[in-house]
């Protein structure tokens, strides 16, 4: 189990670099509470974004993409973490937030196959 913690590790970072490069700004990393943990928080654009980072190695012809990871339950315990977060750190209401994914696919060496950005990819729906 400690090398796929050290797989999701090298994603995030890899994810962390990636949205610096794109213009985000880091709030905050890996903000833990009890019902689970937010990998990265950032803004861009006046918006507050809560990223998911999901990560895996390069399996071919399996058609497998990280990001499938993300089910209703985990879908469930993003939003509440988000709520939390929100709550504890006294953010305007009026501050316009969203869920974003990040799939980063590394190859056996662990150098970076690829990596798709999913913005707004929970939204206003029941789950």
């Amino acid at each position: 189990m400690e090398h796929e913690a050290s797989i999701g590790q090298i994603g995030e970072q890899i994810a962390q670099n990636w949205l610096v490069k794109h213009g985000f700004l880091i709030h905050e990393k890996n903000y833990r509470r009890k019902m689970g943990e937010l990998d990265i928080i950032a803004g861009k654009n006046d918006v507050l974004r809560f990223i998911e980072v999901k990560t895996s190695k390069y399996y071919p012809d399996s058609g497998f993409t990280p990001e499938i990871r993300v089910n209703a339950r985990k879908i469930r315990k993003l939003k509440q973490l988000c709520e939390t977060y929100l709550r504890e750190t006294r953010v305007s209401q009026d501050q316009p937030w969203q869920i974003d994914v990040i799939s980063v696919i590394l190859n056996d060496d662990l150098s970076v196959r690829s990596i798709n950005h999913i913005e707004n990819a929970v939204f206003e729906k029941k789950y």
